[in-house]
């Protein structure tokens, strides 16, 4: 299963290293455009004046780790649609140059499912596709899980709760299944 990761889904870092580490469990393909990751690397200047320079470093060890995830650039597939927010055109046509199953996002008012099964596309919140994953799955996400929790102690230095981590992570439906 191809699945295009909006902006909005990779530049929480829990939310995206989790994520990825199903992904590299061989559960999916993720794909992205250099136009996703710029717009990533965008949003972290929310973070203050390091924000940036990071989701820029970060952005090159996810193209190394990941190179057949970038979808080229199709401007002729952009020409034709249309979504309520023109600024995510982008995402939509990279989901079909891609041949994706759908798209990953928490923008569901920007994604409407009607557009995107024109395409053949569907729509899904993270939590809908790592909870549907643990489902099929359960020792794969539980492990990708389990890495990316002990990462982000290792980085606090102090305990936090997994399932606190998977809530302010926007996944609590999967939290509340690990729990």
């Amino acid at each position: 299963m191809k699945l295009t990761l909006d902006a909005c889904v990779l530049f929480p870092t829990v939310l995206r290293e989790i994520l990825l580490a199903v992904a590299g469990q061989g559960l999916f393909i993720p794909q992205w455009s250099d136009r996703i990751l710029e717009e990533w690397a965008r949003a972290a200047r929310k973070l203050g004046p390091t924000g940036e320079p990071q989701a820029r470093a970060e952005i090159a060890l996810i193209r190394a780790a990941w190179p057949s995830a970038s979808v080229p650039a199709q401007p002729g597939i952009e020409a034709r649609l249309y979504l309520p927010d023109p600024a995510d055109i982008h995402v939509l046509a990279t989901a079909i140059a891609g041949s994706s199953d759908g798209i990953v996002t928490f923008n569901a008012a920007d994604f409407p499912k009607h557009t995107l099964a024109e395409e053949g596309l569907k729509r899904l919140s993270p939590d809908e596709v790592l909870m549907d994953l643990w489902l099929s799955h359960s020792d794969a996400v539980e492990q990708a899980v389990a890495q990316v929790h002990a990462t982000a102690q290792s980085m606090a230095g102090e305990d936090i709760a997994r399932r606190a981590l998977l809530k302010r992570a926007r996944l609590p439906r999967l939290g509340k299944a690990l729990a």
